[in-house]
């Protein structure tokens, strides 16, 4: 085989300083060699050595394991002709590409699903519309002004200058009573509900005498939280919801989550005299009321509402998160916290992931600071503005049949469409959806138990997640699933 290694322009030999870990047994050089052929397949086999991986020359290896030139191409040679490996001139060996075996499903993505060709399921925003240019411009700002020690591990409450953008930011346009030692800095709305499930959890048995902390969620509601706490020891009761949004009539508990802001699923806002009510339950039997600010940036008729916190600022947790208005990988979210959780928090998320990670902390903070943050959010209101009014119309306009409502829409990413009582069921529309290769949400998924007797059925149409050119083509799709 041809064993040559990449050259240079002058037509040296040139070293890829590829390293390879081993584990040779002892022998003579025919065992040895048998032995490396082994470890190889076997490196192959089962993934350590993915497919176009590149080995180091023989000459390389054959210093390294003390194994002759002669035996290590020997080794690659009946490697090749088995097909695990394969010879490129001027790249050296590489691993060849090998069938695709059975693989197991990564949670929330499906083994050999594809995407959709019309995407309208909730719960993201439209990532086309990062802002790239400003964000990149933000990290190198704050990489030429920050020390070298902010590569270094970080406070795990987050940085100092993120909380401090945060408190300012929170304070300004969502009237969140939050000074910057009050703040954590978590990867996302889904760690800090396990954080505070989990610090709630070691304060003792719940109200009802049995461990584990009691806690409060909407329903309907997001099966995914619910599992979220679940996991991380609580106990999940239903506080069923209204067109008041949650229900004043609260059971025994440690903590109640809402999403006052504008209710997921129903898109529904808290009635004020539901707000007045949950802070006097706090206060009155020492509960807390965790405020997932779920859209709040995004209100579209009139001023934004207020978040709760700032009524009961050490009775309620306040969580936000960048993955609405800026994009879900980012990881970047923030607890609002009463004085008494700022420390076992902070100590929760120094054992769970130390701290998240500082680089995109740093740049956030940058681009709140500049008002560049503000500006995104602006621009971005406006789009799902126009794109939550496109949809009412073209519902409108599409003759989809009496007792079809478009709900939940003065807010948010989502909107939610009634089925009429008499028409087709979530089932039969989701048939018709697929046959439109169209993915929506439905409402029946997000009750706590699964009788749907008697219970009202809908759809739940995101318009946060295709790009521009996407949307309409995707709307006239809706539009021929609902249509009689």
């Amino acid at each position: 085989m041809d064993d040559s290694w990449p050259t240079s322009a002058d037509g040296e030999h040139r070293e890829t300083g590829v390293d390879l870990h081993l584990d040779l047994p002892p022998g003579s050089s025919h065992g040895r060699r048998a032995g490396l052929e082994r470890a190889l397949r076997d490196a192959v086999r089962d993934g350590r050595l993915a497919p176009g991986s590149r080995l180091p020359s023989s000459r390389r290896l054959a210093a390294e394991t003390g194994l002759s030139r002669g035996t290590v191409k020997a080794a690659y040679d009946q490697l090749t002709a088995e097909g695990y490996l394969t010879a490129r001139q001027g790249s050296g060996t590489v691993v060849a590409a090998r069938p695709q075996g059975p693989s197991s499903a990564v949670p929330g993505k499906p083994a050999g699903t594809r995407p959709p060709r019309h995407d309208l399921r909730p719960g993201s925003p439209d990532v086309t519309s990062f802002p790239t240019s400003a964000w990149l411009r933000a990290t190198r700002r704050a990489l030429a002004a920050v020390p070298s020690a902010a590569y270094d591990y970080g406070d795990p409450r987050g940085s100092v200058e993120l909380r401090s953008a945060l408190a300012e930011y929170l304070g300004r346009t969502r009237g969140v009573v939050a000074e910057p030692d009050r703040i954590v800095v978590v990867s996302g709305y889904v760690q800090g509900l396990a954080l505070l499930t989990g610090v709630l959890g070691g304060s003792g048995a719940g109200p009802d005498g049995r461990g584990g902390p009691v806690v409060g969620m909407e329903d309907p509601g997001l099966p995914f939280h619910r599992e979220v706490v679940r996991r991380a020891g609580g106990r999940v009761v239903p506080v069923p919801v209204d067109e008041r949004g949650a229900g004043a009539d609260l059971p025994r508990m440690d903590a109640v989550v809402v999403t006052p802001a504008h209710q997921y699923p129903t898109g529904v806002t808290l009635h004020p005299a539901r707000r007045h009510a949950l802070t006097a339950w706090a206060r009155a039997s020492g509960g807390l009321v965790v405020e997932d600010d779920y859209d709040g940036e995004f209100r579209y008729d009139r001023q934004p509402v207020g978040a709760l916190q700032g009524t009961a600022p050490d009775h309620v947790v306040y969580l936000g998160t960048a993955s609405k208005t800026l994009g879900p990988a980012l990881r970047l979210g923030w607890m609002v916290l009463p004085p008494h959780l700022v420390r076992p928090i902070a100590e929760a998320k120094l054992y769970s992931d130390h701290h998240t990670g500082t680089v995109g902390q740093l740049t956030l903070a940058g681009l709140i600071a500049d008002h560049a943050y503000d500006r995104h959010v602006r621009a971005a209101r406006l789009r799902y503005r126009r794109r939550r009014d496109l949809l009412v119309d073209r519902l409108a306009g599409a003759a989809v049949g009496t007792g079809v409502r478009v709900r939940g829409i003065a807010a948010g990413l989502h909107a939610l469409v009634g089925l009429p009582q008499g028409g087709p069921d979530e089932a039969a529309v989701l048939r018709r959806a697929a046959a439109e290769d169209l993915a929506v949400g439905t409402l029946g998924a997000h009750w706590h138990t699964a009788d749907a007797t008697g219970r009202p059925q809908g759809l739940i149409v995101g318009y946060g997640t295709p790009g521009e050119g996407a949307y309409p083509a995707a709307l006239a799709a809706l539009g021929r699933v609902l249509r009689p």
